[in-house]
C-alpha cells in the first residue's frame, strides 16, 4: 500500500517521450485507455507489495506495460504456432492448414472486384454457389451440392429444409457431441425437426429404423461417428441397409460424415472413414461434410446429393444467414482444384502430411537431431537429445483410435525445468507447441511445415540462453 501514492497519473505519463512517440502513432483514445489498462495492472501489484519503490521506477514499468501492450495490440492476438504435436488436425491450432494456391487465390480475390454474384457471359446476376458447385459434383458423383458456413450449420439447414415440424429417426449410438458442446439432438431441435431415438447405445438394427416409421416420418439420418468408436458387443446399421429401406418406403436419407474425404487414403493405412465418392454411390440422399478437416480447405460446410433436395435448401431463408463470403469460395474452389488434378498428396498440406512415408519422417527427424545436437547439445539446461519412434494422430474428429506410426525428437531437460520452457515457447513470436512425454519434451516432425523444423531450433536456443531461464 505504501507505493500506490507514488503511481504518477496519466497526464503526467503521456508528456514522456516515448509515450508522446505513440500517440504520434496512434489514436490519443486508444493509447489513453491501454496507459490506463496498464496502471491498473502496476496498482493491483503494488498493493501487495512491502518494500518501497521509486516513483521513477514505477513510472518506467508503467511505460514498458504500455509499450507491450501497444505492441500486442497492434499485431493482433492470433499468432502463428509451429505444431510439434504430430496431430494433423488439431482443432486448437485451427485445424487444417490450407496450401499455396488457395492463400494466392484468397488474397488475389481479396485485393479485387470479383464475379462473385454476376454471370459475366449475360451481364446478369449469378449465384456465388457455382463456383465451387460443379467441381464438388465432378469430384463426388453427386447431382448438386451447396456450400455454407461450417458442417453443424450444413446438418441443421438440412433437416430445417427436409424434416421442420416432422419425424427424423436416428440410431441412440449416433447422437453424438461434434466439439464444443453442439450435440446433434440440440441441432436437430433448432433445426424444427422432431428427433426419433432407435435403437440402444451400443446395439441398433434396420429393423429397429423400420418399427419407427410412420406418416410423421421426413428422413432416415445417420451419423458418421468419426470422432469415437464403440467397440465389443455393437452392431450399427449399414449404410447399404438404411439406403434400402429409405427407397422402398420413399424416405430420404441423410448423411452427416463430419470430416469428408476426397482422396483415396486406403493406401496409406486409413482404413475406416467413408469417402464423400462412396456415400454418393451408395445412394445416399444429403451428405453433409467439413471443408476444414480432411479436405484441407478452409472452414465450410458442403453438402452434396439429389438437385432437387440441394435447390429446396437454396431457396431456405436459412441460407441466406449461413452463407460463405468471397474468402472461403475462393480458398475451398482452390482447394479442389487440386482434387481435380489429381495431386492433392503433393499440394495440400493435411493430405501430404497423411501420406508422409515412415522414411521420409525419419530422414526429417534425424536431419532436426543433428541441428539442435549442434546448436544446443552442449547447453547446460540440456540432458539428452533422443531420435524417437512415436505415434501421430489425425485428429479434427477422424480415426480417433488410429495412431499413425512417425518420428521425432524427445529432449530432456535437467533440473524439472521442462514446464517454464515450454511455458516459454508457447509464448514466443511464432508460438511452439509441442508434447510432454516422460517428462520430455517430444517434438514430431510430421506436423512441421516448411521452414518449421528451422525457426523452432532457433527459438528453443533462444528460450534456452536467456538469462531468466538458465
Amino acid at each position: 500500500m505504501i507505493n500506490l501514492k507514488k503511481i504518477p497519473p496519466v497526464d503526467e505519463i503521456l508528456l514522456n517521450k516515448e509515450v508522446e512517440e505513440l500517440l504520434s502513432k496512434f489514436n490519443r483514445e486508444y493509447i489513453i485507455n491501454l496507459l490506463r489498462a496498464a496502471i491498473d495492472d502496476i496498482r493491483e501489484e503494488l498493493r501487495f507489495l512491502q518494500e518501497e519503490m521509486e516513483r521513477d521506477f514505477i513510472k518506467e514499468e508503467v511505460i514498458k506495460r504500455l509499450q507491450k501492450r501497444v505492441e500486442q495490440s497492434a499485431r493482433g492476438t492470433l499468432e502463428k504456432v509451429i505444431n510439434g504435436t504430430g496431430v494433423v488436425l488439431h482443432t486448437n491450432l485451427g485445424r487444417a492448414p490450407m496450401g499455396e494456391r488457395a492463400l494466392n487465390y484468397m488474397s488475389a480475390m481479396a485485393a479485387n472486384y470479383s464475379n462473385l454474384e454476376m454471370d459475366l457471359e449475360s451481364g446478369e446476376r449469378g449465384s456465388r454457389y457455382v463456383h465451387v458447385e460443379e467441381i464438388l459434383t465432378r469430384l463426388t458423383g453427386a447431382e448438386a451440392a451447396l456450400v455454407v458456413n461450417n458442417n453443424a450449420a450444413a446438418v441443421m439447414l438440412g433437416l430445417n429444409t427436409m424434416a421442420r415440424g416432422r419425424e427424423v429417426i436416428v440410431s441412440r449410438g449416433q447422437l453424438v457431441e461434434i466439439g464444443g458442446a453442439f450435440r446433434i439432438p440440440e441441432v436437430m431441435k433448432l433445426s424444427g425437426a422432431r428427433l426419433v431415438e432407435v435403437g440402444t447405445t451400443n446395439k441398433t438394427y434396420i429393423s429397429d429404423f423400420a418399427g419407427a416409421i410412420s406418416e410423421e416420418t421426413a428422413l432416415l439420418f445417420t451419423a458418421h461417428t468419426s470422432n469415437y468408436k464403440i467397440i465389443g458387443f455393437s452392431e450399427e446399421v449399414k449404410l447399404a441397409e438404411l439406403v434400402k429401406l429409405g427407397k422402398e418406403r420413399g424416405i430420404p436419407v441423410m448423411q452427416d460424415l463430419g470430416s469428408g474425404i476426397l482422396y483415396n487414403m486406403k493406401d496409406w493405412g486409413l482404413q475406416d472413414e467413408p469417402s464423400v465418392q462412396e456415400c454418393v454411390a451408395a445412394g445416399v440422399d444429403i451428405i453433409t461434410f467439413s471443408g476444414d478437416k480432411l479436405l484441407g480447405g478452409p472452414q465450410a460446410g458442403i453438402i452434396v446429393g439429389r438437385k432437387k433436395y440441394i435447390e429446396a435448401m437454396k431457396k431456405n431463408q436459412l441460407t441466406r444467414a449461413l452463407r460463405v463470403d468471397k474468402l472461403t469460395i475462393a480458398a475451398l474452389e482452390a482447394t479442389l482444384l487440386e482434387y481435380l488434378e489429381g495431386k492433392p498428396e503433393e499440394t495440400i498440406p493435411v493430405i501430404r502430411m497423411l501420406c508422409c512415408s515412415p522414411e521420409q519422417l525419419q530422414r526429417q527427424a534425424e536431419e532436426l537431431l543433428d541441428n539442435l545436437y549442434s546448436r544446443i547439445g552442449t547447453l547446460p539446461q540440456v540432458a539428452s537429445l533422443t531420435m524417437v519412434e512415436l505415434e501421430d494422430m489425425v485428429g479434427g474428429g477422424a480415426y480417433p483410435t488410429y495412431k499413425i506410426p512417425g518420428f521425432g525428437v524427445d529432449i530432456e531437460f535437467h533440473d524439472n525445468a521442462l514446464e517454464k520452457i515450454a511455458r516459454e515457447l508457447r509464448l514466443g513470436s511464432p508460438a511452439l507447441v509441442t508434447r510432454k512425454q516422460d517428462n520430455k519434451m517430444r517434438i514430431s516432425v510430421r506436423t512441421l511445415l516448411e521452414g518449421d523444423a528451422e525457426l523452432l531450433v532457433d527459438l528453443i536456443e533462444g528460450v534456452l540462453k536467456r538469462e531468466e531461464v538458465v
